[in-house]
């Protein structure tokens, strides 16, 4: 194997696969990075087994002045490589693999050589069904990935609620994730023309992951999903993510239909006033803050104490009040996080009683397309 290539976009696509390995693996040949050279372009893998990226660099590109000498394939220790390619002199960089799997690497005045093992001894990736694709703008995939994936549970001991619960059926393409103390749902009509119907769990983690990656793109990202995995490919990079196994709850039941107080806010502002109440409520063991609502003469007042620290309370600015008066204590961590994925909208709050979920929705969301759900706190 043998190849040339501009050494600043290399780096650039070493950096994207190198997203997807680590150096805690129980599988020594996935901290590796696993280069194969056709006569036309070359396939940089990475893997960690929840996360595969694949990246191709094509010697038709100019920004990378491929020339490629000798196909052939490798797997090769991915940090060390990473590092020594970004620290040679040249603006080019020549590899050469010899038949005992050794790699020299020479860029100017510098040469390296480095061991890896054989390329064949790395796991294949599957075959997925090009037929089953949908494809999604990348800009609304990053929305309703920002808007739902902080609500996943970080506890191993329910696996299935560390994914995002992705369902697609008659054009309606809905995410919901869920820690069991809050709940954050969105859904997006898709254009007509998509006749797939999925119902997979994907990992937080991964679709984290994937939103970073696509955060410049322009064209739409294609979605494919097989048996046990989801294949995402935007640009040149296909994005690989295994599926969790397991039955996701039910979380339709858990959003509440009717309500008897509801307040209307801007979310930014309200945010704020979060912010101010849980510098005292983190210091205090149960991290709590009350939310007052008195609609018979229109007053909102949100709440905080520490009994170490002191206390605050500040009034709430609200264009609705309406129902039967409230109080409710919640915690504000989760009150920021779905704060936040409203950005600037007018929001409306609805509540039930003290020790039941209340939901968070745009104002004027009838259908329910974007739900944040959050469980109270009892404090008595």
């Amino acid at each position: 194997m043998k190849f040339t290539i501009n050494r600043s976009a290399f780096i650039e696509q070493l950096n994207n696969v190198l997203r997807a390995i680590s150096s805690k693996t129980t599988i020594p040949i996935l901290t590796g990075l696993k280069m194969v050279v056709s006569k036309d372009d070359i396939t940089l893998t990475g893997s960690n087994a929840d996360i595969t990226l694949e990246s191709k660099i094509s010697i038709v590109d100019d920004k990378y002045a491929l020339k490629i000498d000798e196909p052939g394939a490798i797997v090769l220790p991915a940090r060390f490589f990473n590092e020594i390619i970004k620290k040679l002199p040249n603006d080019d960089v020549t590899i050469t693999v010899a038949n005992n799997f050794e790699a020299q690497i020479t860029s100017g005045p510098a040469e390296f050589k480095i061991n890896g093992p054989d390329a064949n001894n790395y796991p294949p990736l599957p075959e997925v069904a090009a037929e089953q694709t949908i494809e999604l703008a990348p800009d609304m995939l990053r929305e309703v990935i920002s808007q739902t994936v902080f609500a996943v549970s970080n506890q191993e001991n329910r696996p299935i609620l560390t994914g995002i619960h992705v369902t697609l059926a008659d054009n309606l393409l809905t995410l919901v994730a869920t820690d069991s103390h809050r709940l954050a749902q969105r859904k997006v009509e898709l254009s007509d023309g998509n006749d797939q119907s999925y119902d997979v769990v994907l990992p937080g983690k991964s679709l984290v992951e994937l939103s970073r990656m696509i955060s410049d793109e322009k064209d739409d990202v294609k979605l494919q999903i097989a048996e046990n995995l989801a294949l995402f490919s935007f640009g040149n990079t296909h994005f690989y993510s295994r599926l969790l196994d397991g039955n996701y709850p039910e979380t339709s039941r858990l959003i509440p239909t009717t309500s008897d107080t509801q307040i209307e806010l801007q979310a930014d502002q309200f945010l704020s006033s979060i912010e101010r109440a849980s510098l005292l409520s983190h210091e205090s063991r149960n991290n709590v803050v009350k939310l007052s609502l008195n609609p018979d003469d229109g007053q909102a007042q949100i709440s905080g104490d520490s009994p170490d620290v002191g206390f605050v309370e500040e009034s709430v600015v609200n264009s609705k009040l309406s129902g039967k008066p409230l109080e409710i204590s919640f915690n504000p961590d989760y009150m920021k996080d779905a704060l936040r994925s409203f950005g600037k909208a007018t929001i409306m709050m609805a509540f039930t009683s003290p020790l039941r979920p209340f939901t968070l929705v745009p104002s004027g969301d009838e259908d329910n397309n974007f739900v944040q759900l959050i469980t109270p706190v009892r404090t008595r």
